[in-house]
């Protein structure tokens, strides 16, 4: 006798009335039925599909509703602040009197003409800053990065630019171009300038090299490999910068009309302010709260539809699911 351990050929089971094998492939998770050769199709998990569908629609209203719950309980606590003598509303204001001004502008008008003009003033300056101080920092943003020797030669007077207050270079434009919009737009593009350019700056430098010397090995040039390679990776810290970019546009806009203008949002407030106006003030803060929130909503429509190509990215507990 071998000491070999005996093997044993698997056998195959033959069909009486036939010559073949019979052939019964069973697969895991198919739902095939022993001795049948037949595996039945899986069922969709539709309820459970639509349950994740409308598991953001869900989200979002439940988000709505806790803020708005959290903006009454803030009114409502301030406005009974106001009623028991908590708050002064001489210095504070009250709520019903911010809304009783707002409803006084709209139907009645503002001091310096209706209520429309002055936030058209307003939003003209702070769109045309917005667009103007980004293209530049997009644009020095990614040559600087691009170019070392630029960098270098530019970088001690782009920090000195960036460390001056921008209260004194209002006040510097007001005396340069007047009350006119030009010194509310040079604000502005200042201010949004240097947001965008430090971004894109930093977006070009993080650009990963393999991709660039791949691009350069299969021949592209430097303005192909700038346009294919680098634009593409900077443009999501080119966006995040937008977000915050149009709310110092409309901060530039506002400082420069209260340093001096004839028309506009912040010569509103300013006038409020003098007329020792509280309600006035207030109310046209929350016209720029509108404002910006309104412009957040579309700069995040416009990332979504520029970055489609992007996979969505999961976090958290949606990532097990």
């Amino acid at each position: 006798m071998s000491d070999r351990p005996s093997t044993t050929t698997p056998v195959t089971p033959v069909d009486p009335g036939s010559s073949t094998p019979l052939e019964a492939p069973l697969r895991v998770g198919t739902g095939a039925t022993p001795g049948t050769g037949t595996a039945t199709a899986p069922q969709p998990a539709t309820g459970a599909r639509q349950a994740r569908r409308r598991r953001p629609t869900h989200r979002r209203w439940l988000l709505a509703g806790l803020r708005l719950g959290i903006l009454a309980a803030l009114l409502g606590a301030w406005q009974l602040g106001v009623h028991g003598g908590a708050i002064d509303p001489f210095f504070w204001g009250d709520p019903v009197g911010v809304w009783q001004q707002l409803l006084e502008w709209a139907t009645v008008g503002t001091p310096q003409g209706s209520l429309g003009d002055q936030i058209i003033v307003t939003l003209e300056e702070a769109v045309l800053g917005f667009i103007i101080g980004s293209i530049l920092g997009i644009v020095c943003g990614i040559a600087l990065g691009r170019v070392r020797i630029l960098s270098e030669l530019f970088a001690p007077f782009l920090k000195a630019a960036n460390s001056i207050p921008r209260i004194i270079l209002g006040s510097i434009f007001t005396v340069a171009f007047g009350f006119g919009i030009q010194s509310k737009v040079m604000l502005a593009v200042v201010l949004v300038f240097f947001g965008v350019f430090f971004n894109a700056f930093q977006g070009t430098r993080e650009v990963d090299r393999n991709l660039i010397a791949n691009a350069r090995l299969l021949g592209a040039s430097r303005w192909r490999v700038t346009r294919d390679v680098v634009l593409p990776s900077a443009f999501t810290w080119i966006l995040a910068s937008l977000h915050i970019s149009f709310g110092f546009a409309l901060i530039g806009a506002l400082v420069g009309e209260i340093l001096g203008a004839n028309k506009g949002l912040g010569l509103l407030i300013r006038s409020s302010q003098n007329n020792f106006n509280m309600d006035g003030v207030l109310a046209g803060m929350v016209i720029v709260a509108v404002i910006a929130l309104s412009a957040e909503g579309l700069i995040t429509a416009l990332e979504n539809r520029l970055l489609s190509w992007r996979p969505p990215q999961v976090h958290g507990a949606a990532a097990v699911e």
